[in-house]
């Protein structure tokens, strides 16, 4: 082989280097997440470091992500999702938002997880899992003689009133969650005579299902309805005056979604930001990032501060009927039309 052959074949070599150490560079995604801000942060962070690949990555409440989704639907500019209730996934892959994937761990994962993606045909998988209830702050309980509440009937009582605050079914997959589970716990015409009852004493019903949690940590209200987990962190990390319950006569829980985005940019780089947040070293971020969800990968030992379910009286969740998008707009509209609408 004469010199300038050799020469040929260093330079086509440098080349392919050169071009590998660029896309390495310049490898990209672009996520929403919908769980804990921190979290979100820190995991993006970490996958960054260890993997080169950059994560342009927003924080939105799911039913916000949702509408993002379909607003860019003709051309999307989301490669991944994940973070937040299950129930607006399961919306947006009956409208065609999401691509089915269905990894090779699956029997890395609890039951729970595993049947969420049996549930949605592949497009959606189980990333946590946690039950609704209640935080009160002792403090302010305690400054106005208020009984913390046990039970969801406990709520109706007027003493609280303006000492509740829950979020809004129409942006946040938590308030969405809270509706559905009462109806399913209740029966819908019961639920929504409770709901309109309930409004009586809630003081505002935020964007998101995360702001309750601080709100009674810092005293700004004395209850909120929202996931227990993050009221115990609140209690735990932070060191709040903040208990938790569970409702005495059973509640409704969520299985936080992850999915694939139809039409991604970055497809490959998504499937390894899916497969990393799965893995145990991706699901303990959560605990690290002080969020205390039951994470779905079982083949490591979970963080002890996260609180157990075993105890909880979950209700038997339907989250094939509730997560399709039909339902979903009919219960919020008939809560903004019966609930929202009255004065307080």
């Amino acid at each position: 082989m004469n010199f300038r052959a050799l020469k040929t074949i260093a330079s086509c070599v440098l080349l392919t280097l050169g071009s590998a150490t660029l896309m390495a560079q310049t490898a990209s995604v672009n996520a929403i997440c919908s769980t804990d801000g921190p979290w979100c942060e820190l995991a993006a962070k970490e996958f960054t470091r260890q993997t080169g690949i950059k994560v342009f990555q927003s924080h939105k409440a799911t039913g916000e992500a949702q509408a993002q989704l379909r607003a860019e639907a003709a051309n999307p500019k989301t490669d991944i999702w994940w973070g937040g209730t299950g129930d607006p996934y399961y919306q947006a892959a009956e409208v065609g938002l999401l691509d089915q994937y269905r990894p090779a761990y699956l029997n890395d994962l609890h039951g729970w997880a595993v049947r969420q993606y049996a549930m949605s045909q592949n497009y959606v998988g189980g990333f946590y899992t946690s039950a609704i209830g209640f935080g009160y702050n002792e403090e302010v309980l305690k400054r106005k003689n208020l009984p913390p509440p046990k039970c969801w009937k406990d709520l109706l009582n007027p003493i609280y009133k303006g000492e509740i605050e829950t979020s809004h079914p129409a942006s946040s997959g938590t308030a969405y969650t809270i509706l559905a589970g009462l109806v399913q716990l209740m029966g819908e015409d019961a639920a929504f005579d409770y709901l309109k009852k309930l409004h009586k004493n809630i003081t505002q019903y935020t964007r998101s299902g995360q702001a309750q949690a601080r709100s009674v940590g810092k005293g700004e209200v004395g209850i909120g309805i929202s996931f227990i987990f993050g009221f115990e962190n609140e209690r735990i990390t932070n060191k709040f005056p903040v208990q938790s319950a569970a409702p005495c006569e059973g509640t409704g829980y969520e299985i936080g979604g992850i999915a694939l985005v139809k039409g991604a940019r970055n497809k490959e780089g998504a499937k390894r930001y899916y497969d990393w947040l799965m893995s145990p070293e991706g699901q303990q971020i959560g605990a690290r990032a002080n969020s205390l969800q039951v994470p779905a990968n079982k083949t490591f030992k979970p963080d002890p501060r996260i609180p157990s379910i075993d105890n909880v009286r979950l209700i038997k969740y339907d989250f094939e009927k509730y997560g399709k998008a039909a339902e979903r707009r009919r219960l919020v509209d008939r809560w903004t039309r019966e609930v929202e609408s009255q004065p307080r």
